[in-house]
């Protein structure tokens, strides 16, 4: 895709330094408003890059005029939200005919926001996820970036508190479903413990 100097391709592993200090660059900036500094000290231990993303081939880059200006990605995987060091991960894999895909680790440098690149990768993610037969999508939101999906049509279902090192992060599960997902089948989920 190419608009206006604007590309988007598929992590490496070759772009993990530059994706850390985009990724550092957000957390540090974005959550400013809604989390004093000792909260965004500590969400960094449940945020960052999950290489497992890179490595599956599901990690998407966003580039403005040859700078790295976004990055998101979607996973066939269980765990939910956090980076390479975050506890409770899941490599296992998720079923498309009972599971919803994740969407995971959208970050936009602060230099770049309000552009469209977060409804972008988005898109790209629901699409790719699709395409391997997903029909629902489910995410973790943080504060900061519950605007853009719930103007993307997703709801919130579950507001959930991660408490680290004594500090409470708010973060808020968020599902989206074409219509081939039932009511029951989400009931079931829940349930089941997915959400």
């Amino acid at each position: 895709m190419s608009t206006n100097s604007l590309h988007h391709r598929l992590a490496t592993r070759d772009d993990i330094v530059v994706l850390t200090a985009l990724m550092n660059a957000s957390i540090g900036e974005l959550q400013k408003p809604f989390l004093t500094d000792a909260q965004i000290a500590s969400s960094r231990a449940i945020m960052g890059l999950d290489t497992q993303l890179i490595d599956d081939g599901t990690y998407f880059v966003v580039e403005q005029d040859g700078l790295v200006a976004a990055c998101g990605g979607w996973s066939r995987r269980a765990t939910l939200y956090g980076g390479d060091s975050s506890p409770g991960r899941d490599v296992a894999p998720l079923d498309p005919a009972k599971d919803a895909a994740r969407v995971r680790a959208m970050y936009t440098h602060p230099s770049f926001t309000r552009r469209g690149l977060g409804r972008l990768i988005l898109a790209l993610c629901e699409d790719a996820a699709r395409t391997e037969g997903f029909t629902c999508v489910e995410l973790m939101a943080t504060m900061a970036g519950e605007p853009l999906y719930l103007a993307f049509g997703y709801d919130v279902i579950e507001e959930v508190v991660d408490e680290i090192a004594a500090t409470r992060i708010t973060e808020r599960g968020e599902t989206r479903a074409d219509d081939r997902v039932s009511e029951a089948a989400m009931e079931d989920r829940k349930k089941a413990g997915y959400f």
